[in-house]
């Protein structure tokens, strides 16, 4: 007997609202975005981020942060530019945060 199968969209939002399965999403997003040399925009990155900003709840985050709900659709949509500040301020409502490390390969 099958089971009816979930979308796969469904299945990313529910599983991004546990915190450590949201920074291993976005720090995927992240490296995926640093490999591609065309890419200077992180595109990759902020749909990463506005997925587990959907996880979330725009509402939610608007409530928590000092970011506007249009703000956060704003800087999360395919043109969006977000400053430091607001990414920094996104992350830090979700209970995240901004890290810096030393790259791995030593040719750089």
């Amino acid at each position: 007997m099958n089971r009816a199968s979930r979308p796969y969209r469904e299945l990313l939002i529910e599983s991004l609202k546990d915190p450590e399965q949201a920074v291993a999403y976005l720090n995927a997003a992240l490296e995926d975005d640093e490999q591609e040399k065309e890419t200077e925009n992180y595109t990759l990155f902020l749909m990463a981020l506005r997925n587990v900003a959907e996880a979330w709840g725009f509402a939610h985050l608007a409530n928590i942060s000092d970011l506007d709900h249009s703000g956060i659709y704003k800087m999360l949509s395919q043109k969006g530019n977000p400053r430091i500040s607001s990414l920094k301020s996104l992350l830090d409502s979700m209970g995240l945060r901004l890290a810096i490390a030393l790259k791995n390969d030593k040719a750089a």
